[in-house]
C-alpha cells in the first residue's frame, strides 16, 4: 500500500460509488498494517537498535491513517445528511406550505411582500426587514440536523432551544439540611436551599453565502438545501472553536476557559485536571496511566457516559499506546460510521484542542451531555443583499447561539507539565 497517496476521490476506479464500508474495511487494514510496523518498531528499540527506516514507515502510516479517518468522517457525513422536503411535495401544514414558497421567492427575486405579510400575521420579530426574515422551520431543523453531524462538542453537549435572548439555569450551591430520624422523634427545623444561576446568553453567529443570478433563476435548484448546505460548515467551524476555547466576548464561552485547578483539590466552579506525568509529554514509562487516573477522576455517574476529546495531533501519540497484553488502547470504528474508542470509551476528533505542549490542556474527558450545555435561540434568519458585491446576491444568515460549563464536575482536563 502507498502511504505517501491516500486517493479522496468518492468513486472507485470501476465508477461504483464510494461508501463508508469501503471506507471502513480500508481503515481496518492500515490500522493491521500499523501495528506490524510499530511492534517491529517496538522491537527494534528493545534490542537497542534503531531504525530510522522503520520509524519513517510507522509515521507515514500514522499519517494515513489520519486521513482515512477524515474521509471516513466525511462519507458518514454525506450519508446522514437529512434530505429537506422535495419541491414538488405538498406539505401537510399549510401555514409551513406558504412560508415555504413565500421565501423561495424572497431569495430568488427579492419579492418581499408575501413574506412580510406572513410574519406580521405572526407577529414575529423577524418580520423588520433590516433584520432578515425567518426561514422555514423545515430549514431550520436541517441546519440544526446537519450542525448536530459536524460540530463535535455539539454532537456530545446537551442542547436547549430559547425564544429569549438568555438562558439562566438554576442551582443548588448549598442544599437544606437531612438526616435520618425515628417514627416518633422530633423533626427540627431544616436549613432553607441556597441556589444561584448560572447564565448563558445567545451569541449571534453568521454566514454570508454568494450566488449567481443563473443560480437563482434555475427552477431546479433546491434553494433550501443551497443555503443549508452553504452555511452548515461555516457555523460547524465557529460554533467548534467557541464551544471549546471561545472566551464568552460575543461568543459561547468554551469548557477550555473555566478556571483549572488540579483534582485534588476540585471545587464547584472550576475543572478539575489531572497531570499528564511529564514535561510537555507523557511520562516515558508506563504512559497511558495518566489516562487510567484521567477516566478515573470522573465519578461513577460521569463516568459511564464519558467520552474523550482531542486533536488528530493527540490521537497519532495516543495510537501507539499499548495494555500490559500487547492491546492497542486506541481502536478504529467497530462497524462502519461508528467513533474511535480509547480503553472502551468514545474517542471524538476536535481539531481547536490545544496540540500536546508545555501546560497544554490537551486531553479532556467527562459526560459533556451533563457538562456542557447549547443553547439554540428559535429562529435562523436571511438579508438578502445584491447590492454589495455585484453581479452577485450575497446572504446574510444569522443564527444565535451560546453555551458553557453547566456542571463543573462533569469534565476533567489532563495537564501536560512544563518543560
Amino acid at each position: 500500500m502507498d502511504f505517501d497517496i491516500i486517493q479522496s476521490a468518492p468513486e472507485h476506479k470501476s465508477g461504483i460509488a464510494y461508501t463508508p464500508r469501503d471506507g471502513f474495511d480500508e481503515l481496518r487494514a492500515t490500522f493491521e498494517e500499523f501495528k506490524s510496523a510499530n511492534d517491529e518498531r517496538l522491537g527494534a528499540l528493545e534490542r537497542k537498535r534503531g531504525d530510522v527506516l522503520l520509524e519513517e514507515k510507522v509515521d507515514r502510516i500514522n499519517t494515513a491513517l489520519d486521513l482515512q479517518t477524515k474521509r471516513m468522517d466525511e462519507l458518514a457525513l454525506r450519508h446522514a445528511r437529512p434530505a429537506l422536503e422535495g419541491r414538488g411535495k405538498l406539505l401537510s401544514d399549510t401555514a409551513a406550505r406558504e412560508h415555504k414558497s413565500a421565501f423561495d421567492a424572497y431569495v430568488r427575486s427579492g419579492e418581499t411582500g408575501a413574506l412580510r405579510a406572513l410574519e406580521t400575521k405572526a407577529m414575529s420579530a423577524g418580520s423588520n426587514a433590516d433584520g432578515g426574515y425567518l426561514v422555514p422551520t423545515e430549514l431550520e431543523r436541517d441546519i440544526g440536523r446537519r450542525l448536530a453531524a459536524i460540530s463535535p462538542i455539539r454532537a456530545l453537549a446537551s442542547v436547549r432551544e430559547i425564544s429569549g435572548g438568555v438562558y439562566k439555569k438554576p442551582f443548588m450551591t448549598a442544599g437544606p439540611a437531612t438526616g435520618w430520624v425515628g417514627e416518633t422523634d422530633t423533626r427540627t427545623q431544616t436549613t432553607s436551599p441556597t441556589l444561584d444561576a448560572l447564565s448563558f446568553p445567545a451569541m449571534e453567529l453568521y454566514a454570508m453565502p454568494a450566488a449567481t443570478a443563473t443560480l437563482l433563476d434555475d427552477a431546479a435548484v433546491n434553494i433550501d438545501e443551497w443555503i443549508a448546505s452553504e452555511v452548515e460548515l461555516t457555523f460547524a467551524v465557529q460554533e467548534g472553536a467557541a464551544f471549546v476555547n471561545g472566551d464568552g466576548s460575543n461568543k459561547p464561552k468554551g469548557f477550555l476557559q473555566s478556571d483549572t485547578v488540579a483534582n485534588a483539590s476540585w471545587v464547584w466552579g472550576k475543572l478539575g485536571t489531572v497531570a499528564s506525568g511529564g514535561a510537555s509529554g507523557f511520562a516515558a514509562s508506563n504512559p497511558s496511566d495518566a489516562l487510567v487516573d484521567l477516566i478515573y477522576a470522573l465519578k461513577a455517574g460521569y463516568r459511564q457516559n464519558g467520552a474523550f476529546v482531542m486533536n488528530r495531533k493527540t490521537q497519532a501519540m495516543i495510537r501507539k499506546f499499548k495494555d500490559t497484553g500487547g492491546v492497542y488502547l486506541r481502536q478504529p470504528p467497530a462497524q462502519a460510521g461508528g467513533r474511535a474508542s480509547l480503553m472502551t470509551f468514545p474517542l471524538v476528533e476536535a481539531e481547536d484542542m490545544p496540540d500536546v505542549e508545555a501546560n497544554s490542556l490537551s486531553i479532556a474527558f467527562g459526560d459533556f451531555r451533563r457538562g456542557y450545555l447549547i443553547v439554540d435561540r428559535l429562529g435562523v434568519r436571511v438579508l438578502r443583499d445584491p447590492y454589495s458585491a455585484k453581479p452577485y446576491v450575497l446572504f446574510y444568515t444569522t443564527k444565535r447561539v451560546g453555551g458553557g460549563v453547566q456542571d463543573f464536575d462533569a469534565i476533567k482536563l489532563m495537564k501536560f507539565a512544563a518543560s
